[in-house]
């Protein structure tokens, strides 16, 4: 059974408006626009922001962190070109947003989040919404070699290169999408591995995300 949260219809009826929104911004994934139709946002920010959870815009959820600008997520997603069954691993859990509309669209998600507080938080969240994610706390630049080959990779956070560690740990036609740039504005890539060695890089919009922190990110 769904958390109530699901079926507050004021909530429910601003969802189906931002779904609108983004499918004039091009958004045309049905399966996208499913699960942002579908996952509760305003469960992921503070009380004091629920007014807001569903504008198209990034949020505060502490730790100088954000939940990022609904279209980024959806257009992130789309790109991923997410399968049921497939084996997605998001670097920066943040406030799980992300992670539980990869698990409206059937994926088996890992996470990992380098802040204990909103690892601590968005697992206790996901779990209470009834989302199955297998999540750690670390160095996301470091992927997580454990549970590889993955079907996709997400990264929700500014890189300044594409980590060489999360490239490793695609599968074969497994795609990684990842901004990358300075820290001003990141270029959203995605790379997709066609064999042992090749790859395959496309480059779509430029986007603003907060820093990617880690070993093979921002120091």
């Amino acid at each position: 059974m769904r958390h109530p949260s699901f079926n507050d219809p004021i909530y429910r009826g601003k969802r189906q408006e931002l779904v609108q929104l983004l499918q004039e911004k091009g958004i045309a994934d049905p399966g996208v626009l499913q699960a942002v139709g579908t996952v509760p946002r305003h469960m992921f920010i503070d009380t004091a922001l629920h007014k807001r959870a569903y504008e198209d815009t990034a949020l505060p959820i502490g730790m100088k962190q954000t939940i990022s600008q609904p279209y980024t997520v959806a257009r992130q997603t789309e790109l991923l070109d997410v399968h049921k069954g497939n084996k997605v691993l998001e670097i920066g859990t943040g406030s799980g947003y992300q992670a539980a509309i990869l698990c409206e669209l059937g994926a088996q998600v890992y996470t990992v989040e380098r802040h204990d507080y909103l690892y601590q938080h968005a697992r206790e969240l996901l779990h209470a919404l009834g989302y199955k994610v297998r999540a750690k706390c670390g160095d996301g630049t470091e992927g997580w070699s454990a549970y590889s080959p993955y079907d996709g990779i997400v990264v929700t956070a500014g890189a300044p290169v594409v980590p060489e560690a999360l490239i490793k740990q695609l599968n074969i036609g497994g795609r990684l999408v990842i901004p990358v740039g300075d820290q001003h504005v990141q270029t959203m890539l995605r790379i997709t591995r066609t064999g042992e060695l090749d790859y395959i890089e496309e480059e779509f919009a430029d986007f603003q995300f907060v820093p990617l922190i880690g070993r093979e990110g921002w120091r």
